[in-house]
């Protein structure tokens, strides 16, 4: 069974920046599409969607409005590896980013019930 293990995490002061990773312990869904997302949980909230990429070609990605501009998702298919670089953060960015896969999805969704494998989190922290 495929596993996924983030890291990265740690605490920065407001608008420093973090790269967290997630490698896959096997190839996702070897030979066809899949998606790759990050989501956060923080205390007092419903895990919330930050960011999607798709395995095609067209390698489509997808922010939340919060992320948007200010972090970037980017896959690296042969090395069974993702990544969330976080810029600008700030401290409502802060909590456990756990990254998920949809193996053979055609479309990325946004919906913690959307991904079937998940990692155990990488806590991140900014502070004022």
């Amino acid at each position: 069974q495929v596993q996924l293990m983030e890291a990265g995490g740690g605490s920065v002061q407001a608008g420093g920046s973090l790269e967290l990773s997630c490698v896959a312990s096997t190839p996702i869904s070897p030979g066809s599409d899949y998606c790759l997302a990050w989501f956060r949980d923080s205390p007092g909230k419903r895990r919330e969607f930050v960011a999607s990429i798709d395995s095609d070609a067209d390698g489509r990605t997808r922010f939340s409005d919060s992320a948007k501009g200010r972090f970037g998702i980017s896959l690296e298919r042969a090395k069974n590896t993702a990544y969330l670089k976080m810029n600008n953060l700030r401290p409502d960015d802060s909590g456990a980013y756990l990254c998920a896969a949809d193996p053979g999805a055609w479309v990325c969704g946004i919906r913690p019930s959307d991904y079937s494998i998940w990692g155990q989190g990488t806590r991140v922290t900014a502070f004022s």
